[in-house]
Formats: structure tokens, sequence, C-alpha cells
């Protein structure tokens, strides 16, 4: 178990100096939202696009992961929207927000270092299903409910467009896929070049998210009202990963742990935005990201640990 907290605290470390930074004001407050721009929508994709092309692509997609993926997070999606919607009594805007929280986790900034740092490039697969299973579907059933709930302006199909076609990770991971297929080689000067941005992804994405951090505050109130998330978050969800993918489709063991690693992450801070947009709970949906994430500095390399045992 010391090894995968040793190979995780680089990363939380990295975390911890982003928050410091910002809390310090050490730098501008803009410097979050640029720093997580250029990840998102150039390194990111850069480093995904590169594992992706470099090995075969029956490594990279198991049809039977996507799916025992997919139907955990949609397991623990409906589940949490029941919860929160009929036993909590919060309406059906919060309690999507809610359920939201609860399974899209934060695979863009946090998912590639970890995964990189625990499987090595064998990671790049698991990833890129779990982000077509998590952004692709239940970010969108998210959203939709959310949108759908506030009669809001953009309907569920601009939801679906933009987390799709207009994401640039899951265009990367498309594309990958494209030359993985084909069987071609990325040329040796692209390989080049998206190698530098490659290498800019994990600490810009970990520094974005200890800035995002500082800027979110807890009361004890708050903390209390989101454990409900968090359980579901980062113990409901990564144990029935668990029991799905490896009682249920008997996959490999490094499938499994990985998988459970993934589902362990904390929320994407794409869930905050979309309950700030639809004004659904926000405080809570910010109490659990940031809950999350400070108890994934632990619970992670645990899950790691337990899912391999």
């Amino acid at each position: 178990m010391t090894d995968y907290f040793a190979l995780s605290l680089p990363i939380f470390a990295v975390i911890a100096i982003g928050w410091g930074v910002m809390r310090l004001e050490l730098l501008p407050a803009a410097t979050v939202d640029m720093l997580g721009a250029f990840s998102f929508r150039v390194a990111l994709p850069a480093l995904v696009l590169r594992l992706i092309a470099g090995q075969p692509l029956s490594q990279s997609f198991q049809p039977a992961f996507y799916l025992g993926y997919l139907l955990t997070g949609g397991i623990v999606q409906a589940g949490a929207f029941t919860v929160s919607r009929w036993i909590a009594g919060q309406g059906a805007t919060e309690a999507g927000a809610h359920a939201t929280t609860a399974t899209v986790s934060n695979l863009g900034f946090l998912g590639p270092p970890l995964m990189m740092a625990y499987f090595g490039d064998r990671g790049a697969g698991p990833l890129a299903m779990a982000i077509l299973a998590e952004v692709m579907v239940l970010m969108s059933i998210g959203s939709a409910i959310m949108a759908s709930a506030r009669s809001a302006h953009m309907g569920w199909a601009t939801a679906l467009l933009r987390s799709t076609v207009l994401n640039p990770v899951v265009a990367a991971i498309g594309l990958g896929a494209l030359f993985a297929g084909l069987e071609w080689t990325l040329p040796k000067m692209m390989d080049r070049t998206l190698g530098y941005l490659a290498g800019a992804a994990g600490p810009t994405a970990l520094f974005s998210i200890g800035g995002t951090l500082a800027a979110l505050r807890l009361d004890r109130q708050t903390v209390v009202a989101a454990g409900t998330i968090a359980l579901a978050k980062i113990v409901i969800y990564p144990l029935f990963a668990w029991v799905i993918l490896k009682w249920g489709l008997k996959l490999d063991p490094l499938t499994v742990q990985a998988g459970v690693v993934l589902a362990a992450l904390p929320p994407a801070s794409s869930a905050f935005v979309l309950a700030q947009r639809y004004q659904a709970d926000e405080g809570r949906v910010s109490a659990a990201l940031l809950l999350c994430t400070l108890a994934s500095a632990a619970t992670v390399p645990l899950a790691a640990w337990l899912a391999k045992a």
C-alpha cells in the first residue's frame, strides 16, 4: 500500500502547491483559469492523442469494460438522484446536480497523472473509456435533467453536443483511435511536438485543481450536507465498480484495478460549473468537490491497493 501512496504523493503535492500559491495570492486569480484552459484544451488532448495512437486499438478499447463502467456509473447516478429527490426531498434540478457530482469524476485533470503513475501507458485505455462513459453519457444525462427542470435555454441536445463534439479531450480520443485503428504511426515531428505539450498536462492540470480549491469555502453545516454525495462518490462508486468489473464481468486484474481507481477519483469541477449555471445547490456541490478532493489523497491509493488484493 505504501507504494501507491508514494506514487500519489507528488501528484497531490502539486495540488497543495497550487492551493497554497493561490491562497497566498502569489499569482493573479486569473492564473487558475488560464492554466486550466491551456491544460484542458491543449496539453491534455495532446497527451491522450499520443497515448491512444501509440498502442493497439484492442488494448485501448475493451467493450466489456466500457459497458461495465457505464453500467456502474448509471446505477450510482440513478441511486443518488433517487435518494436526493425522493428521500431527501430535493427538487429535480438539485437532485440532478447531486447525481452528477456523485458520478462524474475528475478524469481530465487528475485522471492522466494518476493513471500514468499507477499503470503507465496501459492506463490510457481505461481512462479513455471512462471519459467516454462519464462525459458523453452521465454528464449529458445530468445536464439534461438540470436543463429540463429549469426550463433552461440550453436543452439536452446542446449539452450533449458540448460534452462530445466540442470537448477537445473526447476529440483527441477519437483521433487517436483513428490512428490506432488504421495502424498509422504518428509522424516523428508531430509525436515530439505532442510529447512537449503532453509534458505540461500534469503540472498545469494539478496546479489548476489546487487553485480552484483555494477559492472554495466550507462551513460545518455544508460539510455535513455534502457528506452523502461524498460517500456516494468516493466509496459507493468504486465499490460498485469493483463488484461489477471483477465479479460480474470477470475482467483481468489490471483492468478491474484501473476501473476502481477511476471511479474513486473526486468529482470534476464541471459538476460545480453546471450547478452554478442552473442554480442547483452549488454550495453543497462545491463542498462535496472540496471534501472529496481532500479525502482522495488517502482514498485513491487505498482503493488502488484494495482493488489489487
